[in-house]
C-alpha cells in the first residue's frame, strides 16, 4: 500500500491523549507515528526507560499505552525486553500463545547514548526480534537539563552554562546512528517528524517488520531545554535537515542510502538561532564558535556522502 498519512491516521491510537508531555515537545509525535506503523492486528509490548516519556505517561494508576506496556530504569530497556521478547520466543515454542506480538523500546539519549548504551549494544549484538527507537532530545530533560553525549558542542545546559568562563558544552555529539551501524545490525536508521511523516512512518515499519534486531534514533526537539517557541517545532525540525544537522538515512543489510538531500543547504545558524540555549553563540566575539560548529556538520555530511557513495 502506497503511504498516505489520512489513511493512516485513521488507524486506532496506540498512545492515548491526555498524558502530560509539554506543549510543542516531539517525543508524542514519534511515539505515535512508529506505533502507528504496528498493523491493527498485532500486539505489541512496549520497554521505556525512565525518562520524561515514561514519567508523564504512566502515572500510576493510570497510563497513555494501550499495548503491553513496562517501566524499566533508566539503563536497562533493551535489556528487559530482551527478556520479554525471549520467554514471547518460548511460549510460541510450547504452543501456549498464538498471534503476532512485536517488541518496541523507547528511551531518550540519556538512557541510550549514555546510561543504557552497555545494554543496548548487548540486546542488539544477540539479535532479539526486537527496535529500539531512541527520541533524541540531546540532554537529560527530565531531570533539569543536564548535558549528555547526545548534546551538541556549544550548547547552554545546565551542567554546560555558557558563561564568562565557558561556551557550553566542550564535546561534539556522540553519532550513536553510527554506533548502531557498526554493530551490522539487519537495519539502522535515522529519521525525524519530517513533513508528512513518510520518513519516519516508513522506516519505523521496516525496522518493526525486519526479522531480528533494529535501531531507529529519531530527531526530538524539547522546547524546555531548546528553548524554542513551541509553535515552530515543525520549522525547528526542517531546519535541522534542511542544514544537514540531523541527515535522513538508513543502514539496510549494511547499505547505506541517504534519503533526503537539501537541494538548497541552509546554514547551520539558521537553524541554531531559533534556540535559546545557543543564544550566546550569536555575540560578535564568538563567530568563529559558529563556524567550528558548521566545519563539523560538513565533515559529517561529506562522510556521509561517500558512505552512500554519492560524494
Amino acid at each position: 500500500m502506497a503511504y498516505s498519512l489520512k489513511t493512516l491516521s485513521q488507524r486506532p491510537d496506540r498512545l492515548a491523549g491526555g498524558h502530560r508531555m509539554c506543549a510543542g515537545c516531539g517525543a508524542p509525535i514519534v511515539v505515535r507515528t512508529v506505533l502507528r506503523a504496528v498493523k491493527p492486528e498485532d500486539h505489541a509490548v512496549i520497554a521505556s526507560a525512565t525518562g520524561c516519556l515514561e514519567v508523564s505517561t504512566c502515572l500510576y494508576p493510570y497510563t497513555s499505552w494501550k499495548d503491553s506496556f513496562i517501566h524499566t530504569a533508566f539503563e536497562n530497556a533493551a535489556a528487559t525486553l530482551s527478556g520479554v521478547e525471549a520467554a514471547y520466543n518460548a511460549l510460541m515454542d510450547k504452543g501456549e500463545i498464538e498471534g503476532t506480538t512485536k517488541f518496541i523500546a523507547f528511551g531518550g539519549d540519556g538512557g541510550t547514548y549514555d546510561i543504557g548504551l552497555q545494554s543496548l549494544s548487548g540486546a542488539m549484538e544477540r539479535g532479539h526480534d526486537m527496535v529500539y527507537v531512541c527520541y533524541d532530545n540531546e540532554a537529560y530533560m527530565n531531570t533539569g537539563i543536564q548535558r549528555s553525549s547526545s548534546t551538541p558542542r556549544y550548547a547552554n545546559t545546565t551542567t554546560s552554562p555558557a558563561g564568562s568562563k565557558s561556551s557550553g558544552k566542550v564535546q561534539f555529539k556522540k553519532d550513536i546512528t553510527m554506533i548502531m551501524a557498526a554493530h551490522n545490525l539487519p537495519y539502522v536508521a535515522q529519521t525525524a517528524p519530517f513533513k508528512n511523516m513518510k520518513d519516519l512512518y516508513e522506516k519505523a515499519e521496516k525496522a518493526i517488520y525486519t526479522k531480528g534486531s533494529t535501531f531507529l534514533n529519531v530527531f526530538s526537539p524539547c522546547p524546555r531545554g531548546w528553548r524554542y517557541d513551541t509553535p515552530r517545532l515543525m520549522e525547528l525540525i526542517e531546519l535541522a535537515i534542511e542544514s544537514c544537522v540531523w541527515p535522513l538515512y538508513e543502514v539496510d543489510g549494511g547499505k547505506f542510502k541517504l534519503n533526503y538531500k537539501p537541494k538548497n543547504r541552509v546554514l547551520v545558524r539558521e537553524y541554531l538561532k531559533l534556540q535559546g540555549r545557543f543564544s550566546h553563540l550569536f555575540a560578535p566575539q564568538n563567530e568563529h564558535l559558529l563556524d567550528e560548529i558548521q566545519q563539523e556538520v560538513d565533515r559529517r555530511w561529506a562522510k556521509l556522502l561517500a558512505l552512500c557513495e554519492m560524494a
